[in-house]
This record gives structure tokens, C-alpha cells and sequence, in this order.
């Protein structure tokens, strides 16, 4: 009793440190992850949806900076807290920012359709605080039911869905990046994989992160001298960016939010289901790092992102606060409590001067994409590490409905750009255009793409990966019954929309709803059987016999 006593004790007076030498690894990497994310938004406010610098640099960007300061403020402090609770040294906070996908969902899906409709940007980033508003309490409540939703699942398959949306969405367009440019791709991969992967270490402690870009920058502004121009950067435009610089603080939108329920059955049909994305992407990362070895409390991380993206949609923000994919990866770097506050600093330095344009004319963004490519490969490889061996197909079973949908993407992205081009150049109508695209959608089939199966088992990929992920992992354990409730749950969630589907409603696509009830029942009844008693490994069917 007096033993734990005094370790009690120990730990209570225990100062954890609130900057390492590892934290500037991390924070160069992580904070050029979400310089990059940042770049992207405002390439998509800017150029997708035509909104006005002054609505973008001197509203948008100052509550997303708000919101993202007080998201990654508040993940410090409870790493913090757990470094003084466990008496640990190597905690590391979990990251934080905009939810990446939802960065396109809600450009894509929302705002622009509504900003076409009506021909007023400002219509459509008042629909996308109402988006943020329904998505923000989806969040908050649903972080009472996560830690049930935890329990229960097993982690080869929140990992593995996880797993699959880092390898997919996170990881290829950053590889595509790199070898389009390969001159600075390839080189500033190779210095970020020796020293992250090879503990190769830079003179003076350089974080690789920092050596990677230097270098790129390098690269890219020597080649102007030869002609060549690689990454895009040229003197004029840095000067045109400096044209952005200016000092804006957020202010309140409640207005403007409240002005957008007008739109509220276009925008339900979304946010309901992308609130539940976020739930469970929300407890796969909290289970991400977990594995790593930081346990923190799913509820209080799930409401804190509510409350945080609630909080930057009042101000103005359209875009929803996510934790993110890649903690192992930070801790690996040596990130532990200062990153994840010097990361919120400089996002309020960046979106609150209006400098992040300047900052894109001066750094190839392809110097950046190999940091994001090794967050992918960390995070994929964590799922097969941190799991039992025999569970490896299951995982892989997870990766498939995102493998679809990021195929899916490739082919909307092109269609619409195809037909965009054709209304701009040929002048085609609208209403010729849509039926042009539906044809050639038709003939795919023909071509050897099956679209339509891409549509189906790429829609709600992240809880689709999840119920295949369990599934498998449940009957590799040869625990039928607990297969068969996954499958009834996934015949629910793909009847309602949740899954295989694009929007909520009834009846969604029927044939895959009822087909996961037959599964169900058959695997029902296998463990009604008592199946498992008769279990003979598979290794051992194919072993030599005993002499």
C-alpha cells in the first residue's frame, strides 16, 4: 500500500518537459503537413470556388487558424497531462487540423453546387458553416458511444481501415507528386527515408524535414537559372503574393451560418454520414496511437473536436477539425508535448497575416509530398505491426472499399474536368454536358472499368472497412457469432446509406443491404454449430505428419 503510495506520488510531482530536440523534428514535419493542407484550401477557395481574397484571407483563413491553434493547444495539454499521470518522457501528442477529406467534400459536394446555383460564393460558404454546424455535434455525441464502438471492434480492423485511407488518400497523390518532378521528389524522399527510416542524422541536429525542403528549394530556384523552372516558382510570383499580407483577426459569422439553413436537406444528406466517418476516424487514430503506446481518452477527443470545430464555424471556418492519421509517425521522430503547440502558433502567424500565399511561391510544394508519402507508409505498416500475424488478411480486406473509392475520384475528377472543358471550349450546354458524361460512364464497362462496382463498394469506404475488417478478423478467430453481428450491423448501415452508398435514405442499394444479411445468418448459424471446436489451423493442414 505504501509502495504505490509513493510511485503515486512520484508521478503527481512529476514536471513533464515541454520541448525536446525531438519536437523540432516533428513539428517541421507535421507543421509542413498542415502548410500544405492549408495551401490546397485556399488554392480551392480561391480557384474552385471563386470566393474574394478579403472573404478568404480576411474571414476564412482567420477562424480556421483559431480553430486549429485551439485544437492543437488543447492536445498538448492533455499529453501533458498523461505525461504527468504515467511519470513518462516519450509522450506525444496527438496532431491535429482540417479533416483532409472533408476539405473536399465539403468544397465539392456543398459549397460549389450551391455557388454554381445561385452564382454567389457567399451562398455557398454560408452552406458550408451549416455543413460544419450539423457535423459539429454529430461529433460531440457520438463521443459518448465511441469507447463502446472500440471495445468491441477489433483492431486489425480500425487499424486497417485506417490503414487503408493513409495509403490511398494520403499517400498517392504525394507519390504521383514526387515523380512528376522527380529532379526534387525523389531527392527529398531519399533524405527524409534515410534519416526517419535509417536514423541517418544532419550536421548540427538539422531536422530531415527542414534539410528535405532546403534542399527542394534549392533545387527548384537553382533550375530557373538554367531555364528549366522546376516546382513552378518564379520571382514574379512571390511578388504577387506579398499582395495578400495584412493583419486580420476572425470575427463572429453567426449570421451567416444561421442564413444557410436554406440549404439544410442538401447538406443533411452529407453530414450525417461523413459525421459518422469522422467518428470512426476519430477512433481509429486514437487507436493508432494507442499501438504506439499513448492512451488517451476517446470521448473527451471526439467532443473536443466538436466543440473546437463548432467554435471556428461560428467565426466563419466551412471546414471541420479532424485528429489526424500519422501519431506514430510523430512520436517516431521524437515528438512529444511542444509540436503540437508551436504547430497552433504558427498557424495563427500564417492565416492571421495572410502569408501562407507568399509561403507557396517560395517552396515547391513537391518538396513537401515525400513528408506525407512517409506518414502513409508509417501508418500502413503500423497495421499489419501492431497486430497479430494471423489477422494480415483481414487487414487487407479493410484497404478494398478504399482502394474503390480513390479509383472512383480518379475517374469523377476526370469526367468533370472533361466536361468542364468541353462547356468552356465547345461550348456544350450544361444539360448535354451531364448527358455526355452518363453515357461515357455507361461504356466503361466495355473498357474494362467497372465503375459501378467502384461506386458501390467505394461508398462509406471507412466504415465499409471497418465491418470487412471485423468480419475477417472475427472468422480467422473462428468466432462466427461476433462475425454475424458485424454483418447484420453492416446490413443496417448499408441499407440506410451509412455504406456502399453516397447519401442517406432508405433503401439505398438494397441487393448489397440483403446480401450482408444472408452472410450474416450464415455465419449465425455456423456458431450456433459450434464450428469452432473443430478448428484446425490452416499452417497445420499443410504440415509434414509426425513421425
Amino acid at each position: 500500500m505504501s509502495g504505490s503510495g509513493t510511485a503515486g506520488s512520484v508521478k503527481a510531482d512529476f514536471k513533464p518537459v515541454l520541448w525536446t530536440p525531438g519536437d523540432w523534428n516533428a513539428f517541421f514535419g507535421f507543421g509542413t503537413n498542415i502548410l500544405v493542407n492549408m495551401l490546397v484550401l485556399t488554392g480551392l477557395l480561391r480557384f474552385v470556388l471563386k470566393m474574394p481574397d478579403s472573404l478568404v484571407f480576411g474571414r476564412i483563413l482567420p477562424a480556421l487558424g483559431l480553430m486549429m491553434c485551439l485544437s492543437t493547444f488543447y492536445y498538448a495539454f492533455l499529453a501533458y497531462r498523461l505525461a504527468q499521470k504515467t511519470g513518462r518522457t516519450d509522450v506525444c501528442a496527438l496532431p491535429s487540423g482540417v479533416s483532409v477529406p472533408h476539405m473536399f467534400i465539403v468544397t465539392f459536394v456543398i459549397m460549389l453546387p450551391i455557388t454554381l446555383k445561385t452564382g454567389d460564393p457567399l451562398k455557398g460558404w454560408s452552406a458550408g458553416l451549416v455543413w460544419v454546424f450539423f457535423q459539429s455535434f454529430i461529433l460531440m455525441i457520438g463521443g459518448f458511444i465511441a469507447p463502446f464502438i472500440r471495445k468491441i471492434t477489433p483492431r486489425a480492423a480500425l487499424l486497417g481501415t485506417l490503414a487503408g485511407v493513409s495509403v490511398t488518400f494520403i499517400s498517392m497523390r504525394p507519390a504521383l507528386e514526387m515523380y512528376m518532378t522527380p529532379q526534387i521528389g525523389l531527392v527529398c524522399f531519399a533524405i527524409i527515408l534515410v534519416s526517419w527510416f535509417g536514423g541517418v542524422k544532419y550536421p548540427k541536429g538539422l531536422p530531415a524535414g527542414l534539410v528535405a525542403i532546403a534542399v527542394g528549394m534549392i533545387i527548384a530556384w537553382g533550375s530557373n537559372l538554367f531555364g528549366l523552372g522546376l516546382g513552378g516558382l518564379s520571382v514574379k510570383g512571390v511578388g504577387d503574393a506579398f499582395a495578400s499580407f495584412g493583419f486580420s483577426v476572425p470575427l463572429p459569422a453567426v449570421g451567416t451560418v444561421f442564413s444557410g439553413f436554406e440549404y439544410l436537406g442538401i447538406i443533411l444528406v452529407t453530414a450525417i454520414p461523413f459525421g459518422i466517418y469522422d467518428l470512426v476516424e476519430a477512433m481509429d487514430n486514437v487507436e493508432s496511437a494507442e499501438a504506439a503506446g499513448d492512451e488517451y481518452p476517446t470521448t473527451r477527443v471526439l467532443t473536443a473536436d466538436g466543440i473546437v470545430s463548432l467554435i471556428g464555424c461560428m467565426m466563419g471556418n466551412p471546414f471541420i477539425n479532424a485528429v489526424y492519421i500519422g501519431h506514430p509517425g510523430w512520436k517516431a521522430m521524437g515528438g512529444r508535448i511542444g509540436y503540437s503547440a508551436a504547430t497552433g502558433v504558427m498557424v495563427i502567424v500564417l492565416s492571421w497575416l495572410g502569408i501562407i500565399s507568399v509561403l507557396l511561391a517560395l517552396v515547391p510544394v513537391v518538396a513537401i509530398s515525400p513528408i506525407l508519402l512517409y506518414i502513409g507508409m508509417l501508418i500502413g505498416a503500423q497495421a499489419f505491426q501492431t497486430t497479430p500475424v494471423k489477422h494480415a488478411p483481414a487487414i487487407v480486406l479493410a484497404f478494398t472499399p478504399h482502394l474503390a473509392a480513390w479509383a472512383k475520384l480518379q475517374i469523377d475528377t476526370m469526367l468533370a474536368s472533361t466536361m468542364t472543358a468541353a462547356q468552356a471550349v465547345g461550348g456544350m450546354a450544361a444539360d448535354k454536358a451531364d448527358a455526355v458524361k452518363t453515357a461515357a460512364i455507361a461504356a466503361l464497362p466495355q473498357q474494362g472499368v467497372l465503375y459501378h462496382g467502384l461506386e458501390v463498394m467505394g461508398g462509406g469506404s471507412i466504415l465499409a472497412g471497418l465491418v470487412l475488417g471485423a468480419i475477417g478478423v472475427f472468422v480467422i478467430e473462428r468466432d462466427f457469432t461476433k462475425a454475424a453481428a458485424f454483418a447484420l450491423a453492416g446490413a443496417v448501415m448499408t441499407f440506410f446509406g451509412f455504406m456502399h452508398g453516397e447519401a442517406v435514405g432508405f433503401g439505398v442499394t438494397p441487393a448489397v443491404a440483403l446480401a450482408y444479411v444472408v452472410v450474416a445468418g450464415g455465419l449465425f448459424a455456423l456458431g450456433r454449430l459450434g464450428m469452432s471446436e473443430s478448428y484446425v489451423p490452416h499452417a497445420e493442414m499443410h504440415a509434414a505428419p509426425a513421425e
